[in-house]
């Protein structure tokens, strides 16, 4: 591949080298990519072939294809070809890994495990699974240009894009690199290999050539399609073309849902759109049995019990006897050593001075500076007498011997550090090394100033350089970085420094239980922990090493760890002291530029041991090929600092493989296993026997996850390689302990954590002992209780065993444990199992994050990863749902939720590694921003209580005991009597409201008795009781001579809010027609609105239309026939003009029980109804409401309500007439210009009593919020009010009312003034909150019990509690019973109920054009199958409980109040139980600060979200998982598809409801127009 073009080795070095930091920098995010290719080109131009058109065809596919050979892995040819050394090209090509990168190195790549991934992958194949695909729109998939990205900082730059086998082995770290000359140069001919087609990728892709045929033609022409279902005959969306809606320039109108309110939606539902087709994938795939259902048992349908996973019966159990603690050699003190490490210092800086003690190198590998042991001594000292006698004052020194200070050093400066840390412990000072702080906010880095903070930290030593790159003020001063203590920055350096006086001399002591050092250490959650370690412990561990290891005097060591903490500082900077060794420490910056310099570096000094990670073992491989000279042969000892992670066994082999040939020897290769509170824990001993090969263990991974070691049988897929980590460390006693509960011994077959016993351990946390006490203090016991020493052991946090032989095992750490349903799976595991699934061209390698999330008791497995920026949304997808079957196959765990975020967008830590909790935080606040998320919830979650079974109900004998059903009273309750209430009032001598105005007119003609208000706020019109009857007296003339229409025809009234609308209601009574009001058309938006009215007006059979001159014009617009054929309206009449004549006579109907008017309006399940009411039941009505509100002539009431149905019409049209009082009506549309209309008018006219809309109080908290001072300036005053109504047919919503009156209390509104009013189609007003009677109760109620159908009170803010306000008081004359919606039976009052109801003012039916008989008897004309049979009753529809509280009423009775719960209609039935969609959108709104309004429905039993997004659309994904979560939670349910829209999608009806069956009606239409469709798994 690479000679075809360029002969590798006709590049200089220098040339080569600088190709590879160019290609570092691009990994790491240094230039960007334009950057980057603009640099390479340039020095490659020499080199390049001259005919220059060959390389301008860079992508043609053919050239592509002929770069892939057999394997698809262009490297691969190219190292054998280019290899010089004699290996199998087999070897050659499963060792040649990218590199790649993060603090979690190379420890994934193991290639048996990417072999069974494969294979696990290829089982799945046959099973095709479909998995839909997210919809996303437009915007939010087209990603910037790349340019604009810069590859994540610890991605690999030399990625072979589609090898299949090489590259799956996954391998990320911080910043590994395979310099891959040809590689890199090849791409520079042939374009960058991202352009790999669609062709060439499908080659392995298992799809049918015909899918990628058609792909490729899509590729190639974007087809836009809309209505083509997903072909979801692969077995992932692999090939399903993307399929996005054009982004119009049109701007977005008020969503469409066509007519909506015939769209009768019951099930029936055209199939053909795309999103049906989604769903029903979804559902089939659903439908597929995944998991053996958990074991049975019964539960009360009281209590919902989540289930308890059965254990497996078959599961593996260990069965070997207790283990034995292991002890290591004992620890044999040389004579010469020395007492304490500072006695080793003085002696070596005393005898040998010249003595090379550290080697620092340049970015260049040069040697920059050789620390003698003679310049460390005096140096040490001269920082040791500057910190204790030069900082503060004489009588104030601001360090004392015991005081911690931090040691903040850059990792390239190990001699600075060196040298502080020499100079503290002479002191007698605790240095606590950390990381330098990169920015002020940086990750992390908050909680090391904790640390600092708790350890009292007041100084803190840094180098020269270090201290001018910190972050400055303006006036040049170091900020205090976030969460950190109050700083002083000393500068360590000698030139800064006093010298001692000659007679001062550091005290050199025995080492003694003093804290010598604090180690940090960094916890699951981020938190970070000081670990304290003791002179003694410190000198013994060195002392330990000193035997385990071999080391001798003046040995030479090659240190390319971190020295600041962990096996670098124990070695390279402690241990090497001790034994007078000289160290080469190689920095992190140099390995970046050369990764094979660590070996170099063993060649150039014959050294005798290297500390290296696997990554460093990686890099090296992939780099070696250029160097001839290598020779590892004085290597006697390579200690592999990680060599406890599984995954790192592959690194050593591949490792030994090809360097054997270069003089390394197998007994050479050393790992180790070491935590920060047991410091080394195990370390495999150099032998000189080479026949004995090291400890292997092939472990069973499903065994493992029940902490049982099994080693595999037969099969291969799921398994974990270990190798030993050698054998306890001299002088210590190891044993493994059950990892929860009581420390007992675990069996040998048992994994359990490791604990150590030895002088050479922390001693504890600094400054908190709790934990001290848990980590650092344990004993452990056999299993009859017996502690099996006096001494403690220290939990080492990692998991492991000891093995045959005595050598240790590890299989994993405590902090990556995750328990997901009693099985224990390692967070490195799952890691290495994503990676293993190939092509990588979707994500970066050391980019990928695995932590748990606790979501319904139990922890969830969540996985994200960054994202290639030339990855396509499809390519991603497909990558996704490959990862959850192989993650299913290998692991048998579900993944609950795996994301991709943009390239270089996870926290980093200080070493370029992800910052996990940090990670896991910004998921859960939802603030990661993903590009891409799949959940999978119906897959992992199996903990769901058992769907309820229906109990069949007691049948009536056993029953009825009196006014008692089962031991409870009877959910009855009543109004007042009308019959016994005294009132003087005159107009009930009349049976007719036009008799009452007729009365008005002509006794008191010039009270005024309706006043509007405009915007402003004046009185736009106004009329008295003489001027409103003269006013019909002319329409009911224009009705019958204009409009030829006969008493009982039905006439339309098409007005705005007003006084016209009143007139002509009162004309068509005059004149004996039937009125119905109906809204107008909205003029901006005819086309939705317009068909409303055609329909109402053809419905109720209307022989004429009244309305404006204006609206006139707007019926017989252009605009208005495009929407409707507008020659069928009946004929229309103008009420502008009217005709100056009386008439003869006004019409009086012969029958109290006569048709006054109908009332229509659209539900909330988008039904139109319309109901009849007759003039008996107007009067009732009209009294009823007069005597609650005690309504009488000088009484002024606002009205802010729409006037077109239920209890707004009444209020608005006819209660001033029954009761003379004033009305002051304010159209709601008005407060959308001025929102404080209504309030002002309400200050102005010292209202006492005023009515409006949830829409209108909505308004005024959204709008008014910021307002109440200036309100206040403006003279506002409410402390008038003693009622102020919301008039609605919902359960009252609470959040509202209240918020409300908190806002408006400072204007004086008295906080109970505030209530709300019930009614439904049958009965127009139920309960409304009167002047007299007690105040609004509210109620908490158990939402468990509630989706059972019952009640139960609990406690305000207990756990599961949903608090319920009473829709106010029974209005006088109505009477209310709770029954059984489907037996008909009544109910006791702890359970929740139809609400049935009984009054003189219920309507006396629907009024349809196709007189559905039985709907009407059943709503309008119920009897109860048992109790009083008699009585009958108007069903609702509305679920509801009553309660009788401890306040008292009027009449001295103990108040019954009524709660409405929701609407039998919109209510869902899930598993059994019944959930009312307000409950579950009011969690959704709580879960993220961008959700503005959700509405949630069911569809073939998913259950559907959508929620409106006020933020950018880049957030929209950070909704899926909290919506998800949020519903599991609190209602047990799972969420089947997540929908994110735009504000104002979802459709809300004038009364402010939601219209959630159009919004299903929309959605399965697919006209939403969404941002983001999730279909969760």
């Amino acid at each position: 591949m690479a000679d075809r073009s360029l002969d590798t080795m006709s590049i200089p070095l220098e040339v080569r080298a600088r190709l590879a930091e160019l290609e570092l920098e691009l990994s790491e995010g240094d230039i960007t990519q334009k950057g980057y290719e603009k640099k390479r080109s340039k020095l490659l131009g020499a080199y390049l072939p001259q005919p220059p058109e060959r390389s301008r065809l860079s992508h043609h596919p053919r050239t592509h294809k002929n770069c892939r050979p057999g394997k698809m892995n262009g490297v691969e040819q190219s190292l054998s070809q280019e290899r010089r050394t004699p290996v199998t090209p087999s070897s050659s090509a499963r060792y040649h890994r990218r590199r790649s990168s993060g603090s979690r190195d190379e420890r994934y790549r193991s290639d048996v495990h990417t072999e069974a991934v494969q294979a696990a992958l290829a089982k799945h194949k046959e099973r095709k699974m479909a998995v839909p695909m997210p919809s996303k729109r437009r915007s939010l998939v087209v990603q910037t240009s790349m340019d604009a990205y810069t590859p994540p900082d610890t991605s690999s730059g030399s990625e072979d894009e589609g090898s299949v086998q090489g590259d799956s082995q996954g391998t990320p770290t911080s910043s590994q690199g395979s310099i891959n000359m040809e590689h890199w140069i090849s791409r520079a001919i042939h374009g960058s290999t991202t352009s790999s087609t669609t062709s060439s990728s499908s080659a392995h892709s298992g799809g049918s050539s015909a899918a990628n045929r058609l792909a490729d033609v899509m590729a190639q022409t974007h087809i836009e399609n809309h209505s083509a279902p997903p072909d979801v005959t692969t077995y992932t969306s692999e090939h399903t073309m993307q399929v996005e809606r054009q982004q119009g320039s049109t701007p977005r109108a008020a969503p469409k849902y066509g007519n909506a309110e015939l769209m009768e939606t019951g099930d029936g539902v055209p199939v053909s759109s795309r999103v049906s087709a989604k769903i029903q994938q979804l559902v089939n795939t659903l439908k597929r049995p995944k998991r053996p259902p958990l074991r049975e048992f019964f539960v009360d349908d009281f209590e919902e019990l989540l289930e308890v996973q059965q254990p497996d019966p078959n599961q593996p159990k260990p069965e070997g006897a207790q283990m034995l603690p292991m002890r290591g050699e004992q620890l044999g003190v040389v004579t010469n050593w020395p007492p304490s490490l500072e006695a080793a210092l003085q002696r070596w800086g005393t005898i040998s001075p010249k003595a090379p003690c550290l080697t620092t190198m340049d970015t260049n590998g040069k040697p920059l500076y050789i620390l003698t042991y003679g310049k460390l001594w005096t140096r040490s000292m001269k920082v040791a007498y500057n910190i204790l006698h030069k900082l503060g004052t004489k009588q104030e020194p601001m360090v004392r011997p015991g005081d911690r200070v931090a040691l903040v050093f850059p990792n390239n400066d190990p001699a600075a550090f060196m040298v502080a840390f020499y100079g503290c412990l002479l002191a007698e000072v605790v240095p606590v090394p950390i990381e330098v702080p990169l920015t002020r906010k940086d990750a992390g880095s908050q909680q090391i100033g904790f640390l600092l903070g708790s350890c009292g930290v007041t100084v803190a030593l840094t180098s020269d350089a270090c201290h001018k790159g910190l972050p400055k003020s303006p006036t040049g001063e170091i900020p205090q970085f976030k969460g950190w203590p109050k700083l002083l920055w000393f500068v360590t350096e000698s030139k800064h420094l006093s010298k001692p006086p000659r007679d001062w001399f550091p005290h050199i002591k025995d080492a003694n239980n003093d804290t010598a050092y604090i180690e940090y250490k960094t916890c699951k959650d981020g938190s970070v922990l000081g670990v304290t370690v003791t002179r003694i412990a410190l000198l013994t561990h060195c002392q330990a090493l000193t035997q385990a290891c071999g080391y001798t005097e003046a040995e030479t060591i090659v240190n390319v760890l971190d020295f600041k903490k962990d096996v670098g500082l124990w070695h390279g900077i402690l241990t090497s002291v001790m034994n007078m060794m000289h160290v080469i420490s190689i920095p992190y910056s140099l390995m970046k530029v050369n990764p094979i310099s660590w070996i170099q570096k063993v060649c150039q000094y014959k050294a005798k041991v290297a500390c290296v990670k696997s990554r460093d073992m990686h890099w090296a491989l992939v780099a070696h090929r250029d160097q001839r000279d290598i020779n590892l042969s004085s290597l006697r000892m390579l200690i592999v600092a990680d060599g406890a992670n599984p995954w790192s066994i592959s690194s050593c082999d591949a490792f030994l493989n090809v360097f054997q040939s270069k003089g390394l020897r197998q007994e050479v290769i050393c790992p180790c296993a070491s935590s920060p509170e047991a410091l080394t824990v195990a370390i495999r001993r150099p032998t000189d026997d080479s026949n004995q090969p090291p400890g292997r263990g092939v472990l069973s991974m499903h065994g493992l996850t029940y902490g049982v070691i099994r080693v595999d049988s037969e099969e291969k897929l799921s398994v974990l390689t270990v190798q030993d980590v050698g054998l306890v460390m001299p002088g210590a006693i190891i044993c493994s302990v059950k990892p929860d509960g009581v420390p007992q011994l675990c069996r040998t077959d048992e994994i359990g954590e490791i604990c150590v016993c030895s002088i050479a351990t922390g001693t504890s946390y600094y400054g908190l002992s709790g934990m001290t006490k848990n980590t650092f203090e344990v004993f452990p016991m056999t299993c009859s209780g017996a502690p099996i020493s006096e001494y403690p052991f220290v939990r080492t946090g990692l998991l492991g065993f000891v093995g045959p032989g005595g050598l240790v095992f590890v299989v994993g750490k405590m902090d990556g444990l995750m328990v997901v349903s009693g099985r224990r799976h390692n967070a490195d595991d799952i890691v290495a199992t994503a990676l293993a699934v190939e092509p990588m061209k979707f994500v970066y390698r050391g980019r990928i994050a695995v932590f748990s999330v606790n979501v319904l008791h139990d922890e969830r497995i969540v996985i994200i990863a960054e994202q290639r920026p030339d990855s396509t949304e499809e390519d991603s997808f497909q990558w996704m749902s490959r990862v959850l079957q192989a993650i299913d196959s290998i692991h048998q765990v579900g993944v609950y939720c795996l994301a991709l975020v943009p390239a270089n967008t996870l926290p980093k830590t200080p070493l370029g590694g992800i910052h996990l909790s940090e990670t896991k935080q910004l998921f859960l606040e939802g603030s990661l921003h993903p590009c891409n998320v799949l959940m999978c919830p119906h897959t992992c979650v199996v903990n769901l209580p058992k769907p309820r079974q229906k109990q069949p109900e007691i049948g009536p004998a056993s029953v009825m005991v009196g006014n008692l059903v089962s031991g409870k009273r009877i959910a009855q309750a009543s109004g007042r009597d009308l019959g016994q209430i005294e009132d003087n009032d005159q107009a009930r001598k009349f049976l007719f409201l036009s008799e009452v105005l007729q009365w008005r007119a002509q006794t008191t003609p010039d009270h005024v008795l309706f006043t509007l208000l405009n915007s402003r706020g004046t009185i736009a019109n106004s009329l008295t009781c003489v001027q409103l009857h003269k006013r019909a007296e002319k329409i009911a003339v224009m009705l019958m001579e204009r409009g030829h229409l006969q008493d009982g025809d039905h006439v339309a009234l098409v007005y705005p809010p007003g006084i016209d609308l009143i007139a002509a209601f009162y004309g068509c009574l005059y004149a004996g027609c039937v009125p119905i009001t109906v809204r107008p058309p909205h003029p901006q938006n005819i086309a939705t609105t317009l068909p409303t009215v055609k329909m109402i007006v053809e419905v109720s059979r209307s022989a004429c239309i009244m309305t404006t001159q204006l609206i006139c014009k707007l019926l017989r617009s252009r605009e208005a026939a495009a929407a409707v054929d507008i020659r069928t309206w009946p004929t229309v009449l103008d009420t502008d003009d009217l005709p100056k004549k009386r008439p003869s006579l006004i019409y009086k109907p012969s029958n109290p029980d006569t048709l006054a008017y109908l009332d229509f309006s659209v539900s909330t399940t988008g039904m139109l109804a319309g109901v009849k009411m007759s003039h008996a039941a107007t009067s009732a009505f009209c009294r009823s409401i007069k005597l609650q509100c005690e309504l009488y002539p000088s009484r002024e009431v606002a009205i802010c309500l729409d006037p077109y149905c239920g209890l707004g019409f009444v209020l608005w049209c006819l209660c001033s007439v029954y009761s003379g009082h004033q009305s002051i009506l304010i159209p709601p549309a008005e407060l959308e210009t001025s929102p404080a209309l209504w309030l002002l008018a309400v200050s102005q006219y010292k209202v006492r009593d005023t009515f409006c809309s949830y829409s209108v109080m909505e308004l005024c908290t959204k709008g008014l919020g910021s307002q109440t001072e200036s309100l206040k300036g403006r003279g506002l005053d409410l402390s008038r009010v003693r009622t102020c109504v919301v008039v609605a047919e919902e359960r009252p919503r609470i959040a509202l009312t209240q918020s409300f009156s908190k806002l408006f209390k400072d204007l004086g509104l008295h906080p109970r003034a505030v209530s709300t009013s019930f009614g439904c189609r049958v009965n127009l007003a139920i309960c409304l909150q009167g002047t007299s009677g007690p105040d609004p109760t509210t109620v908490y109620v158990d939402m468990r019990a509630l989706r059972h159908d019952r009640v139960r009170l609990v406690e305000r803010g207990s756990p599961h509690s949903l608090p319920l306000m009473e829709s106010g008081k029974i209005l006088p004359g109505v009477r209310i019973i709770i029954a059984n919606p489907e037996t008909k039976g009544p109910l006791g009052d702890s359970h929740l109920g139809e609400i049935w109801v009984h009054s003189a003012h219920n309507a006396s039916g629907y009024f349809t054009i196709y007189g559905d008989e039985s709907l009407q008897s059943d709503h309008f004309n119920s009897r109860l199958s048992f109790g009083d049979t008699q009585t009958i009753w108007a069903r609702t529809g509305y679920l509801g409980f009553l309660r009788r509280t401890e306040l008292t009423d009027a009449s001295g009775e103990r108040h019954d109040a009524l709660y409405v719960v929701g609407a039998l209609d919109e209510a869902m039935e899930l598993r059994g139980m019944r959930y009312h969609p307000i409950d579950i959108e009011t969690s959704v709104i709580r879960s993220h600060k961008s959700i503005t309004e959700c509405a949630v429905f069911t569809w073939t039993n998913l259950l559907v979200v959508v929620v409106e997004l006020d933020g950018s659309e880049q957030e929209a994904l950070d909704l899926v998982p909290l919506v998800t979560n949020v519903v599991l939670e609190e209602h047990y349910l799972i969420v089947g598809v997540v929908v994110v829209v735009d504000i104002g999608v979802i459709p809300i009806n004038s009364r402010g409801e939601k219209q959630r069956m159009h919004l299903r009606d929309g959605f399965l239409a697919d006209q939403l127009d969404p941002i983001y469709v999730a279909y969760n798994m």
